[in-house]
């Protein structure tokens, strides 16, 4: 069964970091572009970052762009979401996705909360 777990959500400050991991399990890690998503309360599903299956292009929405960071480790089938200088409006439940053509997977989500 394959399996997306999602780790390292917390509280923090504002302009504060956390690094996000996502261990992906009982799929061919090495061919899937990897995302994170992320949702506040109230509000639809969104898009952050992607990464592509050899980890050599990035893509990041216009909100995290400069101050986020993804990354992945195909020996250690783990994609990263380092995110640094956090705002306010970056409190969300974190998702990784895992897409091949057709197929995708979702973890089940990590809380991160920028509070003062």
């Amino acid at each position: 069964q394959v399996q997306l777990v999602e780790s390292g959500g917390g509280l923090v400050q504002p302009g504060g970091s956390l690094r996000l991991s996502c261990v992906v399990s009982e799929l061919t890690f090495s061919i899937y572009v990897m995302s994170w998503y992320r949702q506040a309360p109230g509000t639809e599903r969104e898009w952050v970052a992607s990464i592509n299956s050899a980890g050599g292009s990035t893509y990041y929405a216009d909100s995290v762009k400069g101050r986020f960071t993804i990354s992945r480790d195909n020996a250690k089938n783990t994609v990263y979401l380092q995110m640094n200088g956090l705002k306010f409006e970056d409190t969300a439940v974190y998702y990784c996705k895992a897409i091949h053509n057709s197929a995708y997977y979702w973890g089940q989500g990590t809380q991160v909360t920028v509070s003062s």
